[in-house]
C-alpha cells in the first residue's frame, strides 16, 4: 500500500510538467520571429496565397485556440509536416533519434566506468594529489564548452595524429549496406553481422562518445566524491573498521552500497543531459541524430520541427527524471 501511495505521489506531478512543457513549446513558435506561413510558401509568395496558407494553419485564429489546436493535434500525434524534408515530423525524429540514443548511451557507459571509480577513490582519499587531479579534471569537464572540446578532439587525433576517422557515423563505403532495425547503426551491425561497418561505426562512434563522456563525467565525479565522503563519515563505517573488515570492503560494500540508490537520480539526471546537450556535439561531429536535425531545422526556419525536436528532448527529460524518482522512492526506505 504504502508502495502504491508512493507511485501516485510521483505520477501527481506529470500532468502539470507535461502541461507546461507543451505551453512554453507553443509560446516559443510564436514569439519566435519567424513566420512560419512565410517557411513554407517563400519571401516572395503573393498575399492571397499566404493569407490561404495562414489560414489553413489556423494562424489567424485567437492564440487560446490556436493552443488548443496544437494540444489537440499533439493527442493525436500530429507534429506536422517538416518544410525540409517534407515528411512528417514525427517520421523525421523517429529516423534521426535513435542515433542520439545511441551516442547518448556509448557516452553515459564511459562515464559512469571511470567517474564513479574515480569520486570513490578521490573521497576516499580526501586531500591527496590524487583528489586534486579528480578534481581538476571534472571541473574542467563542466568548464570546457562542448563545441570547443569537440574541435580541440578532432584537431588532435583526427587532423594531426590520424587515428581517428572523420566526422559522421559511418564511412561512405558502408553506406546502405546495414539494415535499418533500431536505427543504431553499431547494433545494427552487430545484429547483421556486418563486421566491418560495425567496427568502422564504433570508430567513427568513439571520438564524439568521448567528447560528450567528459562533459558527464565531471558532474558524475563529482556527485560520487561528495556522496562518499558523507558517507564514510557514518558511524556504521567506524562500526566496520573496529571489527577489522578489510578498506576494499568497507569502501564498496558499505560505503559506495550505501549511495547506490542516490546515484540512480545522478545517472538519470547526467544521462537526460546528455540527450539534450547532444546538440552541439552532433553539429561538430556531423552525427546523424535529433541534435543535428535540430540545428539545420533551425536554420532553414523550419519551426514544425524545431518544436517537435524540443517536445520529444523536453518528454524523455520529463521521463528519466520521473523514473529517477520513482527508483528513488521505492528503493531507499528512508525517502518512503
Amino acid at each position: 500500500m504504502k508502495r502504491v501511495r508512493t507511485l501516485a505521489g510521483a505520477l501527481a506531478s506529470v500532468p502539470i510538467t507535461l502541461f507546461g512543457l507543451v505551453l512554453i513549446t507553443f509560446v516559443i513558435g510564436r514569439v519566435v520571429p519567424i513566420d512560419p506561413v512565410v517557411a513554407i510558401v517563400g519571401d516572395h509568395a503573393p498575399p492571397e496565397v499566404i493569407a490561404r496558407v495562414r489560414a489553413e494553419l489556423g494562424l489567424d485564429r485567437p492564440l487560446p485556440v490556436q493552443f488548443l489546436i496544437y494540444v489537440k493535434n499533439l493527442l493525436h500525434g500530429d507534429l506536422g509536416r517538416s518544410v525540409m524534408t517534407s515528411h512528417r515530423v514525427t517520421t523525421d525524429i523517429a529516423q534521426y533519434f535513435p542515433a542520439t540514443i545511441e551516442l547518448a548511451t556509448a557516452a553515459i557507459i564511459l562515464a559512469l566506468l571511470v567517474g564513479i571509480p574515480a569520486g570513490v577513490l578521490a573521497a576516499s582519499r580526501q586531500g591527496s594529489r590524487l583528489d586534486h587531479i579528480v578534481r581538476v579534471l571534472s571541473i574542467g569537464g563542466q568548464s570546457v564548452p562542448v563545441f570547443v572540446l569537440g574541435m580541440i578532439f578532432l584537431l588532435i587525433f583526427y587532423v594531426k595524429l590520424g587515428i581517428a576517422p572523420g566526422t559522421g557515423q559511418q564511412n561512405v563505403l558502408y553506406e546502405g549496406m546495414v539494415p535499418h532495425i533500431t536505427g543504431m547503426h553499431v547494433i545494427d551491425a552487430a545484429l547483421t553481422g556486418q563486421w566491418d561497418a560495425f567496427w568502422d561505426g564504433l570508430a567513427h562512434l568513439a571520438l564524439p562518445a568521448l567528447v560528450l563522456a567528459y562533459f558527464s563525467l565531471g558532474y558524475i565525479t563529482r556527485m560520487t566524491r561528495a556522496y562518499m565522503i558523507d558517507a564514510l563519515k557514518g558511524e556504521y563505517i567506524i562500526t566496520a573498521r573496529a571489527k577489522g573488515l578489510s578498506g576494499a570492503r568497507i569502501l564498496w560494500r558499505h560505503a559506495f552500497g550505501n549511495i547506490s540508490v542516490g546515484l540512480i537520480t545522478v545517472i538519470a539526471l547526467a544521462y537526460a543531459n546528455l540527450l539534450s546537450g547532444a546538440v552541439l556535439t552532433e553539429t561538430v561531429f556531423s552525427w546523424p541524430g535529433l541534435g543535428l536535425y535540430l540545428t539545420v531545422s533551425l536554420l532553414n526556419a523550419d519551426m514544425n520541427a524545431v518544436l517537435g525536436a524540443t517536445l520529444v528532448v523536453g518528454l524523455v527529460y520529463i521521463g528519466l527524471n520521473l523514473i529517477a524518482d520513482l527508483a528513488y522512492r521505492l528503493f531507499d526506505p528512508r525517502v518512503r
